[in-house]
C-alpha cells in the first residue's frame, strides 16, 4: 500500500491568539512535526490541506490574513502539495482525490484540526472513496462545544468523535502506537 501523510487544517487562527484557538493545539502540532519529519525522512508522500474560508462574515481562515496561513510546526516544503478547501471536508470540490489517484496513494494517515469537523468529515469522505485511514489521536484537536444549555469539553469532544471513527472508518492510534508499528509507514 502506498500511505501518504495527510495534514489537515494546520493553520495559525487555530492557536494562541488566534480567532479559533483549539485545546491542545500546539502539543498536537509538535507531534505532527515530528510525523512530518517521519514521512520525510523516509520520502513518503506528503499532502496538505488548507481551509479558506470563501463564507461571507466569516470569523476566521479569512483570506489574506495571518490565521488563515499554516502554522510553522506543519509548514510544507517544496513538492508537498497544498490543496485548498472551503468546506470541512477536505474532498468536496477539490483536487486531493485526483492527486492521491495519481500518485497511486491507497492510504492515508490523517492529523490536523478540528477534530470534530475537518478531521471527522475529512476521514469518512476518505473511507467513502476507499482510502485505508488512520488517524493519529494526539496529532489532533477540537474545542469545547455546546448544545442547548450544556458544554461539552474538548477532551470529551474529542474522544467521543475519534471513538465514533475508530474502526469501521479508521484505525485511531496513538503517536506512540504508530511509533511501535513501523511497519505502517514502510508500507
Amino acid at each position: 500500500m502506498n500511505t501518504a501523510l495527510l495534514v489537515v487544517d494546520v493553520q495559525n487562527d487555530y492557536f494562541r491568539n488566534g480567532n479559533m484557538e483549539l485545546v491542545g493545539s500546539l502539543e498536537a502540532s509538535e507531534n505532527i512535526r515530528s510525523l512530518l519529519d517521519s514521512f520525510r525522512k523516509k520520502g513518503k508522500p506528503v499532502l496538505h490541506v488548507q481551509h479558506v474560508a470563501s463564507r461571507e462574515g466569516a470569523t476566521f481562515f479569512r483570506p489574506g490574513t495571518r490565521g488563515v496561513e499554516i502554522h510553522e510546526n506543519a509548514a510544507p516544503i517544496d513538492g508537498e502539495p497544498i490543496i485548498v478547501k472551503n468546506y470541512p471536508n477536505g474532498f468536496r470540490k477539490t483536487e486531493l482525490h485526483q492527486i492521491c489517484m495519481e500518485k497511486g496513494i491507497t492510504g492515508l494517515v490523517i492529523v490536523g484540526m478540528m477534530t470534530h469537523m475537518c478531521i471527522d468529515t475529512t476521514v469518512r469522505a476518505a473511507f467513502d472513496l476507499g482510502y485505508e485511514c488512520t488517524v493519529i489521536s494526539d496529532c489532533c484537536s477540537t474545542r469545547d462545544l455546546s448544545f442547548r444549555d450544556e458544554t461539552i469539553p474538548a477532551k470529551s469532544v474529542q474522544a467521543s468523535f475519534l471513538a465514533a471513527l475508530h474502526g469501521t472508518f479508521a484505525n485511531v492510534i496513538t503517536m506512540e502506537e504508530y511509533a511501535r508499528d513501523r511497519t505502517m509507514d514502510m508500507r
